[in-house]
C-alpha cells in the first residue's frame, strides 16, 4: 500500500503583501528558514514516507496554471524532479482539488493512502508533526478518514474548529462536530473547554475511500472531477484536466464537500476521526503570525535581512533588498521589497487587503508582479526605466532558451557579463561572450540561448516607443507558452 503525499498549492495569500503578489503566491516564498513553504511541505511529507518505511512516492501536486514553472523549479531545487503537478484551469476550492489527486494516486494504487496537506502551512516541530501523520496513516489504512486537529494555543477567530467526540485507541478521537470560525467570547470558551481544535485542513484518507466517499456525498463534483480527468491532456509532468468539464464543477472545501456531513450522520461509527497535532503549527496568514513564530532579539524583535533597529520593540522588519533602519518603534510591522514598502501597526493588519484592492483599483502593478519577473528559463529583473527605455538584468539557465520572437516597438542592446550566449538575429547565428555586446533592430527575429554549463548573465537596454511585455510576438518556444 503506498503512502502519496497529496501538496495543494492554491490561494494568493494577499495579507502577506509586498512580498506575496499574484504571480508569486504565498506558498512560495522563504519565510522561515532556507526552503519556500511549498519545499519545506514536501520534504516534511517525504520525511513522513521514510519513517513510515516505505518506499518515497513522489508527491502529487495540485496547483494553478499560472505558477506551474515556478512550482516545478523549486521543486527540482530540493531534488523532487518528475511528479504529478495537475494543473486546474480555475479555482474551486479544495474538494475538486483533493479529488483530482485522488483519481491520479490510484492509477497506480487504488488503495494509496494520501497524506494531504495545503503548502502553505509552516511547522516548528518536525518530529511531532512525523509522530502525528504515522498515527493518522496507520488509522486511514482501515478506512478512516483522518483530519489532524491543530492543539490551539489561543482563543483564535481566524480559524474554524473541530470538536472531539468518543476517544478512539490512545492517539485520535470521534469528530463530535466542525464549526465555523467562531467571534472571541466563543472562541474562548473553545479553548477552555479542552474539547475543540483548530482545523488546519491537514488529512489522511485512502484514494478510493475519498472518491467513493464524494460520490456519496456530492456526485455533482465527483462527475464533473472525474470528466475533467479522464479528457485531460499531458505534457511531460503538467496535467491538465478539461477545462471545460473542470468550468461545471462547484466549488466546495473538503469539509463542507464530504467531512461535515459524515461527522453529522456517523452515529458512533467513528468514520471521520481526529487526530491531535500539537507541532508548533502556523497558516502564516498575515504578518502579525510570522512575528509570532519568529525569532525574537532581547526586545521581542524579528528581524529578517539588513535591519537595524534602536529603541525598537515587538516588531517584525523584513528587508529583502536595501538597509531598514528603525528607531522608536512599538508593535509594527515593517516589510522592504525592492518595489513597495509596507509599515503598519499589528493592530489593523487586516487592513492591508484595503491597501492592495486601492493599488488594484488605480492601475498600479504592485499587487500583480514583483519586479523579479520569474520565467521557466531563468528570470529578468527591470533595474531601470524612463521615457523610450528600460534596463533588465537578465539570468538564463544552463540549457535553456527564451522563445524565438519579435517586438514591433523596441530595439534591444545586449551586454554579457557572465558566461556565453547564443544569439539568433534574423538568418545569423552566433556566440556572445563576457564583455561583449549585440543589438537586435526593431521587428528583428530573434532568440537567446544558454548553451554552456554555467548561469547567463546579461544586461539588456531596451528603446523604443512602447516597453511593455506584451508586444513579443512568439513563433516557438520550449515551454509551450503562445502568449
Amino acid at each position: 500500500m503506498k503512502i502519496i503525499p497529496v501538496i495543494l498549492s492554491g490561494g494568493s495569500g494577499t495579507r502577506l503583501w509586498p512580498l506575496s503578489r499574484e504571480q508569486y503566491p504565498k506558498q512560495l516564498l522563504t519565510l522561515v528558514g532556507d526552503h519556500s513553504m511549498l519545499q519545506a511541505t514536501a520534504l516534511r511529507l517525504k520525511e513522513v514516507i521514510l519513517m513510515e518505511g516505505e518506499s518515497v512516492a513522489a508527491p502529487i501536486l495540485v496547483g494553478n496554471e499560472e505558477y506551474r514553472f515556478l512550482m516545478a523549479e523549486q521543486m527540482r531545487q530540493i531534488g523532487i524532479h518528475s511528479f504529478p503537478l495537475i494543473l486546474e484551469p480555475f479555482g474551486r476550492n479544495t474538494a475538486p482539488a483533493l479529488s483530482l489527486a485522488a483519481l491520479s494516486a490510484q492509477i497506480d494504487d487504488p488503495d494509496a493512502v494520501m497524506v494531504v496537506m495545503p503548502a502553505d502551512h509552516i511547522i516548528k516541530d518536525e518530529q511531532a508533526f512525523r509522530e502525528a501523520i504515522h498515527q493518522g496513516v496507520e488509522l486511514a489504512k482501515t478506512g478512516k478518514l483522518v483530519t489532524f486537529g491543530i492543539q490551539p494555543t489561543a482563543p483564535e477567530t481566524g480559524y474554524g474548529y473541530i470538536r472531539i467526540g468518543q476517544k478512539l485507541g490512545e492517539h485520535a478521537y470521534q469528530v463530535a462536530q466542525f464549526v465555523e470560525k467562531p467571534d472571541q467570547v466563543t472562541a474562548e470558551q473553545y479553548l477552555a473547554s479542552g474539547e475543540f481544535f483548530w482545523n488546519g485542513g491537514i488529512f489522511a484518507i485512502k484514494a478510493s475511500v475519498w472518491l467513493a466517499k464524494m460520490q456519496e456525498c456530492r456526485p455533482d463534483i465527483a462527475a464533473a472531477t472525474l470528466l475533467a480527468f479522464e479528457q485531460r491532456t499531458q505534457d511531460n509532468d503538467f496535467i491538465r484536466p478539461s477545462p471545460d468539464h473542470f468550468a461545471a464543477c462547484p466549488s466546495e472545501s473538503i469539509d463542507y464537500a464530504v467531512m461535515e456531513k459524515l461527522a453529522s450522520v456517523q452515529s458512533n461509527t467513528g468514520e471521520v476521526v481526529v487526530v491531535p497535532l500539537a507541532a508548533n503549527w502556523s497558516d502564516v496568514g498575515a504578518w502579525d503570525a510570522l512575528w509570532e513564530i519568529g525569532s525574537k532579539d532581547e526586545q521581542g524583535n524579528v528581524l529578517m535581512g539588513d535591519v537595524i533597529a534602536v529603541d525598537t520593540i515587538d516588531t517584525l522588519v523584513l528587508s529583502s533588498k536595501r538597509l531598514v533602519a528603525c528607531v522608536g518603534l512599538s508593535n509594527v510591522i515593517v516589510v522592504e521589497t525592492p518595489d513597495a514598502i509596507l509599515v503598519a501597526d499589528k493592530a489593523h493588519l487586516q487592513k492591508v487587503k484595503e491597501v492592495v484592492a486601492k493599488i488594484k483599483a488605480a492601475g498600479r502593478s504592485e499587487t500583480d508582479a514583483h519586479r523579479k519577473i520569474n520565467r521557466p528559463w531563468g528570470w529578468y529583473d527591470c533595474i531601470d526605466d524612463g521615457d523610450r527605455f528600460q534596463v533588465k538584468r537578465i539570468m538564463v539557465n544552463p540549457g535553456a532558451s527564451l522563445s524565438l520572437q519579435r517586438h514591433h516597438h523596441r530595439a534591444e542592446h545586449w551586454i554579457v557579463v557572465r558566461g556565453t550566449a547564443q544569439v539568433t538575429r534574423g538568418e545569423e547565428v552566433f556566440l556572445v561572450s563576457e564583455n561583449q555586446s549585440t543589438f537586435i533592430p526593431l521587428g528583428t527575429m530573434h532568440r537567446l540561448e544558454n548553451p554552456g554549463k554555467l548561469t547567463l548573465e546579461m544586461i539588456e537596454v531596451q528603446s523604443g516607443s512602447y516597453l511593455n511585455e506584451d508586444d513579443i510576438v512568439r513563433y516557438e518556444d520550449s515551454y509551450g507558452r503562445n502568449e
